[in-house]
């Protein structure tokens, strides 16, 4: 799938990061032509909501993760999940949070 197969409209479905899976390697930042997505720092509550395996490849990875900071602008195209190499990025609807 390529950019031109994106032909969702935005603000139907936004991306859902799996904090227990995600290390933060930033392939969903590399292929996402809308700016989605952003590696940045866990805060206090993601941590807490972590299970052992999440917290302990957190610690590994720096405690950061992806971060959907345009979620609105996401347009089902998929490429980010198709290029998650931990399998951390689901679509859901998007419900404007």
């Amino acid at each position: 799938m390529t950019v031109e197969d994106c032909k969702g409209e935005p603000g139907r479905v936004a991306p859902e990061v799996d904090r227990n899976r995600c290390e933060a390697k930033g392939d969903c930042v590399r292929v996402c032509p809308y700016g989605v997505f952003e590696i940045g720092p866990l805060g206090a509550p993601e941590r807490k909501s972590l299970s052992l395996v999440g917290r302990l490849k957190a610690w590994a990875h720096g405690y950061r993760q992806a971060f959907t900071v345009q979620a609105a602008a996401c347009h089902a195209c998929q490429l980010c999940v198709t290029a998650c190499p931990e399998s951390a990025l689901t679509l859901k609807p998007f419900l404007g949070v």
